[in-house]
């Protein structure tokens, strides 16, 4: 008799050096259907499907797929198995095309050389069904953040799959991107494929979902239809507890100038003719669709990218921020948009990644005073609620949010005047975004100064003072944020769109 399920996952166990990530956890997904995975960062959702995929090997329990017994030992073969994943962090390789990086490991071949016609058409007919603009041969690191998302989400299609995780996949993508991706799972959903989603954000969930399964500190908390849920309970359910703000109250107002930027522009031309003032104290949002320039500013403002026109003020000063070290000498800091890439040492430790940013206190006599080191990085993990079973784990080891604290908590040991933030709650569950937002609060009371880039404009009206909307590489406007509304902001994002922009 066939099983009414596609996949069955029964009382899995996963345990690392210290730690059970996963504790007699059970998940039943049905064929054709899209079946979200919530709950807070160190639930238990990515290693969950982790030991799925084949990344990790399960310490007990089974896998029953289409009814039959399964345990891979490694992805290619759970690909090979019609299982497909496509990852919060992207892993691909930016030197390449496109078009390679979705046949990696499989290239079509002609005789003993690789069929480039062929790869190129399937790549092409592939992009059409899922409705994407992107070239084939475009080398990859040459690519938006949103389209290498949307590519891994092609690739994930490419190998016929069954089954396709998505770990939160929306995490960079813009309103318009998010609705094109749910067309596509809405057609995969028609063609046969199951769709597990992993996402903190309650309003896809409610609107894409078929059933729900909420997991808390590795165990399973509930599975249910999506229709016996909302919001409130979905919190109640992932935290344990009522959540009555998404947003801590501010107790302190913003104090007198810190910065001054005047006609600020990259020499590679990605924006132009930035000007603000950032006040001690203050929170400023950097609002604007994919593509707009965020990013770039704070890069600028912190060395990575090479300035041109303009200048940056600070306390009555004009500062040469040309490289990262001259800007952390100045007093800031930057937390950057993918941790995988560029945040983290993966393999290192947390001790190592929360003071690699701050050497210098712990030298004696040209050795590392080990001790003080400890005392630090145990301070942060307190202070910071990391979740980790010591500081000697490696940071890779760690759920995404907890990687994001640890991050932060490097930055705060430099004592940064300014902390430039790029999408700082991105792949956070509702708890530690919660906890986030304190320690933002707390910064600033501190006199400190926060830029912070989000595309979640909720959250950019929720911690804010003022919004600076970039559209296109050019500003579009300076709103306070108690005078914003998501209208006004999507409208100034819209403003320079379509008369073309820096680069046109």
């Amino acid at each position: 008799m066939a099983s009414e399920y596609i996949l069955e996952m029964r009382n899995v166990t996963k345990e690392f050096p210290g730690v059970t990530a996963l504790d007699n956890v059970t998940l039943k997904v049905h064929p054709a259907t899209v079946h979200s995975l919530m709950g807070e960062n160190g639930a238990g959702k990515s290693t969950l499907m982790n030991c799925l995929f084949g990344i990790y090997s399960m310490t007990a329990g089974e896998c029953i797929l289409d009814g039959q017994k399964v345990e891979f030992q490694n992805p290619a073969e759970a690909l090979r198995n019609h299982v497909s994943m496509v990852h919060q962090e992207l892993n691909q390789v930016l030197d390449r095309s496109v078009m390679e990086n979705i046949w990696l490991g499989r290239f079509p071949m002609k005789g003993p050389f690789v069929d480039h016609q062929k790869m190129y058409e399937e790549t092409k007919r592939i992009f059409e069904q899922l409705d994407i603009h992107v070239e084939p041969k475009t080398i990859a690191g040459t690519l938006q953040v949103a389209d290498r998302q949307m590519i891994e989400i092609a690739k994930a299609v490419s190998y016929d799959a069954k089954i396709i995780v998505m770990d939160e996949p929306t995490s960079s993508l813009t309103e318009d991107e998010v609705e094109h991706l749910f067309r596509i799972i809405e057609m995969l959903r028609k063609r046969g494929v199951s769709i597990i989603y992993i996402s903190h954000k309650m309003e896809e969930i409610m609107k894409i979902s078929d059933e729900v399964t909420i997991m808390r500190d590795g165990h399973w908390v509930a599975t249910e239809p999506v229709e016996n849920l909302d919001t409130d309970k979905i919190i109640r359910l992932m935290v344990g507890r009522e959540l009555k703000e998404r947003y801590p109250k501010r107790t302190t107002v913003p104090g007198e100038p810190l910065l001054t930027v005047e006609n600020l522009s990259s020499a590679v031309p990605k924006f132009k003719d930035v000007s603000f003032t950032l006040r001690k104290g203050e929170i400023l949002g950097v609002a604007g669709l994919v593509g707009a320039g965020r990013t770039e500013v704070l890069e600028t403002l912190f060395g990575i990218r090479l300035k041109g026109e303009g200048k940056i003020v600070m306390n009555g000063k004009e500062i040469d921020n040309s490289t990262p070290e001259k800007a952390m000498k100045n007093g800031f800091a930057m937390l950057t948009e993918e941790r995988r890439s560029n945040g983290i040492f993966g393999d290192l430790s947390v001790s190592f990644n929360t003071i690699i940013a701050n050497l210098q206190p712990y030298k004696k006599r040209g050795l590392l005073n080990k001790g003080l080191i400890k005392k630090s990085v145990d301070r942060s993990i307190e202070e910071l609620h990391v979740k980790t079973p010591d500081s000697k784990t490696k940071i890779a080891n760690l759920s995404g949010g907890n990687q994001q604290k640890v991050i932060l908590g490097r930055w705060l040991l430099t004592d940064p005047e300014v902390l430039l933030l790029d999408e700082p709650t991105r792949g956070i569950d509702v708890g530690a975004k919660y906890e986030i937002y304190q320690l933002m609060n707390q910064m600033v009371a501190e006199g400190k100064s926060i830029i912070m880039v989000s595309s979640e404009m909720p959250e950019l009206l929720g911690v804010c003072d003022r919004i600076l909307v970039m559209s296109n590489g050019r500003q579009a406007a300076v709103f306070e944020a108690s005078e914003a509304t998501q209208v006004s902001i999507m409208e100034a994002s819209a403003k320079y769109v379509s008369a073309g922009g820096v680069g046109v």
